[in-house]
This record gives structure tokens, sequence and C-alpha cells, in this order.
């Protein structure tokens, strides 16, 4: 029986070992490619074509900057490694979404106090990490037992966004919660085993290279979820980390609850982080390496938020 065409692109994608979520965007994008187009073979379309759909997406839909390049990706995954064909010189010109610069919204300390004050449990805890250490909300879920070193009080960011893994040191304050949690996750873990489940989710090239590691105790996740369930990939029934769409809709409720009149996501904490370490005095190159950047030019934006900051020391002249 021969393949779907998406099928095709699918398994191409699990054959590179990317994400699920990138998997779901770029089948996404490559067959939004392919409808506007009128259901025409990719390999039937070229420039043209590419740049008519990226025009599309900047003046038509009004897409960001981001989401621009979003779907781009994908079309250049297609035809490189589905299609085989060479881009380099095609030197695709497309109306381009207008990209602003922003500024990241931070909280105050007593802020970050009130939103973590209003949460419980495991949420909280993960919120502390993401805000004593500067984490992204990945990198916060992604944590196993492994990666935390409560002997030297550091913990291991493996395959983060950049590419780049790095130590954080352990904020003193929840040590003992994370024992807990630790301890927690060990007594779960041996129901799962009794139960006949067990294993955990490893990147495929880890699972290959140590069959076994998937069962044992240290490389579960340090916040799992509350039940099993079937993987997506694999349909192993197994236990996977805490959802990312209930972490946010936990820190959404916690802000309400706390009368803060900003937009509070998970990655607010992280911009929280780096604007309080620099505020009291930590080099930029210090909380570039915290944080994980590849250049420091990523890191300086904190410079402006501070900046921005200190502008509420200027008195105005109604006030003088």
């Amino acid at each position: 029986m021969r393949k779907k065409f998406l099928d095709i692109v699918r398994d191409k994608v699990r054959f590179k070992h990317y994400s699920l979520s990138t998997e779901k965007t770029y089948i996404h994008w490559i067959k939004h490619y392919i409808f506007y187009h009128n259901k025409k073979h990719p390999i039937e379309m070229a420039k043209p074509e590419i740049e008519q759909f990226l025009t599309y997406l900047a003046v038509g839909r009004k897409v960001s900057p981001s989401t621009q390049n979003q779907a781009f990706s994908a079309i250049l995954f297609l035809y490189k490694e589905i299609l085989g064909v060479d881009m380099s010189s095609w030197n695709i010109q497309a109306l381009r979404a207008q990209e602003r610069k922003h500024i990241p919204q931070v909280l105050t300390k007593e802020e970050v106090k009130k939103v973590i004050d209003n949460l419980t449990g495991t949420y909280q805890l993960i919120v502390y990490l993401m805000y004593g250490c500067g984490l992204r909300m990945n990198e916060a879920l992604n944590i196993r037992i492994k990666d935390i070193d409560l002997g030297f009080d550091k913990m291991y960011i493996w395959d983060s966004k950049s590419l780049k893994d790095r130590t954080v040191p352990l904020p003193q304050i929840i040590k003992q919660r994370l024992k807990a949690q630790i301890e927690y996750v060990e007594s779960v873990h041996t129901k799962d085993v009794a139960d006949g489940y067990g294993s955990v989710y490893l990147p495929y090239a880890l699972e290959r290279k140590y069959p076994r590691a998937k069962c044992e105790t240290k490389w579960q996740f340090l916040f799992p979820m509350k039940s099993v369930a079937k993987d997506p990939r694999s349909e192993v029934i197994r236990r996977h980390h805490v959802h990312e769409k209930t972490l946010g809709r936990n820190i959404k409720q916690a802000a309400i609850k706390a009368n803060v009149h900003k937009r509070v996501t998970s990655h607010i904490f992280r911009h929280s982080y780096a604007t309080n370490l620099l505020q009291s005095g930590i080099d930029l190159r210090s909380i570039q390496e915290l944080l994980g950047h590849k250049s420091v030019e990523t890191t300086m934006v904190y410079t402006h938020v501070v900046a921005e900051m200190n502008k509420g020391r200027v008195v105005s002249p109604l006030d003088m």
C-alpha cells in the first residue's frame, strides 16, 4: 500500500528525531502550503510558489515574523529532506512580516511571590524552579531525577533550545521540597513497575544506546503526570511529564487570584530572573551562561528592561 505524502513527511521528521511539537508544526505548514496552491504537488512548484505563499502569510494573514519563519522552515525541510531539491540558488524574495522589537515584561519580586503563593503542589515547585533558576518551561518540565545534584547544590540542563548544556545553582529555599519530590517520584515509579509499566520516554538515540535506562528510577521525570498515558508515537503506555498547557493554565489562574494585572506566562519568570540578577549587580556574561544564550547580544535585552525601569525615577515636571 502506497504511503500518503504527509505520512512520508511525518516518518522523515521522526527519523531526524525532531520533537512532537516540531512534527505537528511542519505537517501543518506543509499541508497549508499544498492546499494554498490547490493541492498541487510540491515537486511541481518552486521559487515563485514559495514566495507567493510567504507573501500571503505576511500580507493576507498578517502573521508574526516568527510564524512566517516557522512556515519557511517547514518548506525548507520539505524540499531538502523529502524532495531532495537544492534551494541554495533560489534566493527566495518574499515580503517578510514586519518584525517588532519587544522589551520583555517582567514581574517584581513581590509580584512573583504573590503568583507563587497562589500555586500549590507540583505546579508551585515548577514555578519556583523556573524563577529560581531562570528555566524555560520545557527545560523545567524535562528535568529528570538524575539532573538534580543535591550534594553540590546544582542542576544540569541538557539539550536546551540553544543546544548548549549548562548547570545552574539550586535555590536553597526549595532544597527540602526537591528531596521530597524525588522521594514521591521514586514511590510512583515503584508502583508503576509493579503494575507492569515503569518505562519513560527517552530520545531515540539514548533508548537505543541504553535500552534499560527507560525503566531506571534516575531517568524518570521529576514532575510526572498524575496518570500513565499512551505515547502518541510509540503507543507505549507510560508516565510522561506534566503537560505544558496544564502548567500554563495553573499559572494564569494564579496570576488572576494574585491580582497581578500583567500578562503572566511561564516565560515571564525567566525574564524576571535575569532582570533581578542584573539589578543585583551580577555581570551580563554570567547571566548569559546561566540562561544558556549562545550570544551575549540576546542577553543584552535585559539591560534595556532595567533601563526602562530606571526611567521611573525620572520626575515629571508636574511633580517638581
